[in-house]
C-alpha cells in the first residue's frame, strides 16, 4: 500500500518518441537546411573573430572596458585576462567559444525582445509565456541537448540552438518588466500628445526600458556562455571540450587553465555588458530629470507672463 501502483501509467515517453520520429521523418528537410544555414554563421563569425590579430583584440577589449566602465585600470585588467587566454594557449578554442555565444545571444535577442514586446502588451500572451518560460528556467541544462541531438547531430549547431533555447528567458522577462514599468503617466501623455502604439514603443517605452533590457541581456549572454560548456557533450569543441577532455584524462592542469580562460571571458563580458546597462540607466535618469526641470521651468514661465499680463492686473 505504500508504493505507487504499477497500474496507473501514463506513456508521456512513447508519445514523445512518437512525435519525435514524425518530426524527423516529416520536417528533416527543413532542420537540414537550419542546420546547414546556421553552421555557415558560425564559421563565418569564427573566421572573423580568428582573423583579427590578438594584439588587436586585447587592445580593443581594454579600450571598450575603459570607456564603458569609465576606469584606466579596469580596461588594462580586462585587457590583461584576455592576454592570459592567449598565453594559455586557448586563443582558437576562445574565439570559437566566442562565436557560438555571438550567435547564440544574437539569436536570443532577435527573438526574445519581440516575445517580451508582445508579453507587456497583452496580458494573454504573458499568462501562456510565463509557465513556459519556467520550465525553460528550471528544467536540467542537459536537458536541451536531447531535442538539439535529434534534430541536428552532432556538431556546432545543436550546441548552438540548446544555447538559445537556454539562454533566451531572461531577456524575454526583462524586456517585459522594463515595458510594464514605463510610468502611465508619461504613456498618457505621448497619447495624449498624438503617438499612435508604434511611436509610443519605439520612442518612448523602449527608451526607458532600455536599462531593463540591457541586464536581460547580460543575464542571457552569461547564460549562454555557461551553456557553451555543457555544449561540448554534443560536439562542440572550444574551451568546453578542453574542460571536457581534462575531466575524461584527470588532467588537473588542462582543466584548471581551461576553467580559467572560460572565467575570465566570463568576466570580460559581464564587467562590460554591466557598464553599458548602467550607462543607459543613468542616460534614461538624466533625460528625466532635464525634462522634470523644463517642464518646471517652462510652468514657472506661464505663471509670470500670466501674471505681467495687463488684463489679469487689471
Amino acid at each position: 500500500m505504500r508504493d505507487f501502483p504499477d497500474w496507473i501509467r501514463f506513456p508521456v515517453a512513447d508519445r514523445v518518441d512518437l512525435a519525435m520520429r514524425w518530426v524527423l521523418t516529416n520536417m528533416g528537410w527543413f532542420f537540414d537546411w537550419v542546420g546547414d544555414v546556421g553552421l555557415r554563421i558560425l564559421i563565418a563569425v569564427e573566421r572573423t573573430l580568428l582573423f583579427i590579430p590578438w594584439w588587436v583584440a586585447v587592445i580593443g577589449v581594454g579600450v571598450l572596458a575603459w570607456r564603458a566602465i569609465g576606469s584606466k585600470r579596469s580596461g588594462i585588467a580586462m585587457a590583461v585576462l584576455l592576454f592570459m587566454v592567449g598565453a594559455f594557449g586557448y586563443w582558437p578554442h576562445a574565439m570559437n567559444t566566442l562565436s557560438v555565444v555571438i550567435v547564440a545571444v544574437a539569436f536570443s535577442i532577435t527573438l526574445g525582445i519581440p516575445l517580451g514586446i508582445l508579453m507587456a502588451w497583452n496580458n494573454s500572451v504573458r499568462n501562456v509565456l510565463t509557465p513556459i518560460l519556467d520550465a525553460m528556467q528550471t528544467m536540467p541544462s542537459f536537458v536541451y541537448l536531447i531535442p538539439a541531438l535529434m534534430l541536428f547531430g552532432l556538431g556546432r549547431v545543436p550546441a548552438t540552438f540548446a544555447t538559445v533555447i537556454y539562454a533566451i528567458p531572461p531577456v524575454i522577462r526583462l524586456t517585459n518588466v522594463g515595458i510594464r514599468e514605463v510610468p502611465t503617466a508619461v504613456i498618457e501623455a505621448s497619447t495624449a500628445f498624438g503617438a499612435d502604439r508604434w511611436n509610443l514603443l519605439f520612442d518612448v517605452q523602449l527608451p526607458l526600458a532600455r536599462p531593463s533590457i540591457m541586464v536581460g541581456v547580460n543575464q542571457t549572454t552569461m547564460m549562454a556562455l555557461a551553456m557553451v560548456v555543457i555544449g561540448s557533450m554534443i560536439g562542440n569543441r572550444g574551451l568546453g571540450m578542453e574542460v571536457l577532455l581534462a575531466i575524461n584524462r584527470v588532467n588537473i592542469g588542462q582543466g584548471f587553465e581551461a576553467g580559467i580562460s572560460i572565467v575570465f571571458l566570463a568576466i570580460i563580458i559581464d564587467r562590460i555588458t554591466t557598464a553599458f546597462a548602467r550607462a543607459k540607466r543613468v542616460e534614461v535618469v538624466t533625460s528625466e530629470d532635464d525634462e522634470t526641470e523644463a517642464t518646471e521651468e517652462a510652468q514657472k514661465e506661464s505663471s509670470k507672463s500670466l501674471s505681467d499680463s495687463p488684463g489679469l492686473a487689471g
